[in-house]
């Protein structure tokens, strides 16, 4: 396997939890609510599916445990930044930081354990093609979340309900008189939005590297928030912007393969200085940003 054809097999796998976790934020901030804290929550997710795995629980508990608790601590994040009102950016990194604390302390006594991932699922026929066949085989969760971002993407371009959700994000005032519940519906996308960041972290500790470590997010979070950015809030452009990560996070794997005489410190950094340079890009057009960008994002609703 050369190393355009490692890339390609894996660029989907290594995608998945930023995927998972950019739709879940991209969710929640087209309800108009900042959350930074989406590393805490996958990494709480992680711990968690780790846990329940590796004491025989398996692997579909794992990811409900993970989305669950995942989806609790957010809600600590809605009570506060929703309920009282308090600065969205300060609660989600507050947020964030508990998460990371919570999955350190839990994930003590299994650092550096081990548990087994799942098997691959090949699509007949496809998988067979040279070069790109790889992308065809691929573990169940990676099919389940190219169908969650296929409803995701019709739940906004078709349904009632995306429709109120971005209603509450663009003008939640208008979206209050009309009848329909602000924050009720922030409060759901959060949880929603902390399920989603919990399955990233369960499908990063019990797939795809399938040890607990601490710090193991290591960073992911953070590229998933700056994806809703890269993707201007459209779930396509996010898709594109989480393949365009999980290929260049391969590309050091695939660099050091080949012998390439670089710091492995510089190859493990370029999904990071790829995350500032197209940021950098996108923030240059504003045009594009005002566009899709979401009216009340992060501005308190009082009525």
């Amino acid at each position: 396997m050369n190393a355009v054809e490692f890339i390609l097999a894996g660029m989907l796998a290594a995608a998945t939890p930023f995927l998972l976790a950019a739709l879940g934020e991209m969710v929640v901030e087209r309800a108009g609510v900042l959350n930074l804290g989406v590393e805490g929550l996958m990494a709480l997710g992680a711990v968690i599916a780790f846990i329940v795995v590796y004491h025989g629980g398996g692997h579909f508990l794992g990811f409900i445990t993970a989305g669950i608790s995942a989806a609790l601590l957010s809600l600590v994040f809605a009570f506060i930044a929703l309920g009282f009102r308090a600065n969205q950016v300060a609660t989600g990194l507050a947020i964030g930081i508990l998460g990371q604390g919570l999955s350190a302390l839990f994930g003590k006594t299994y650092e550096s354990l081990t548990v087994k991932g799942l098997p691959k699922i090949a699509i007949p026929g496809l998988s067979e093609i040279p070069v790109i066949g790889g992308l065809f085989v691929q573990d169940i969760v990676v099919w389940l979340s190219l169908l969650a971002t296929l409803v995701i993407w019709a739940t906004f371009a078709f349904t009632k309900t995306g429709l109120v959700i971005r209603a509450v994000g663009e003008n939640p005032k208008a979206a209050h008189a009309i009848g329909y519940p602000v924050i009720g519906v922030r409060v759901a996308a959060v949880a929603f939005g902390g399920m989603m960041a919990g399955f990233a972290g369960a499908y990063a500790s019990v797939i795809y590297t399938p040890l607990w470590a601490d710090g193991m997010i290591a960073g992911r979070g953070w590229i998933a928030i700056a994806l809703v950015v890269f993707g201007t809030w459209l779930t396509g452009r996010i898709f594109l912007g989480a393949c365009l990560f999980g290929a260049v996070s391969l590309m050091s794997l695939a660099a050091q393969a080949t012998g390439l005489d670089l710091p492995s410190q510089l190859l493990s950094s370029l999904p990071y200085l790829v995350t500032i340079i197209v940021l950098g890009i996108i923030s240059a057009d504003r045009r594009r940003l005002k566009m899709n960008g979401v009216a009340s994002l992060g501005e308190p609703f009082e009525h």
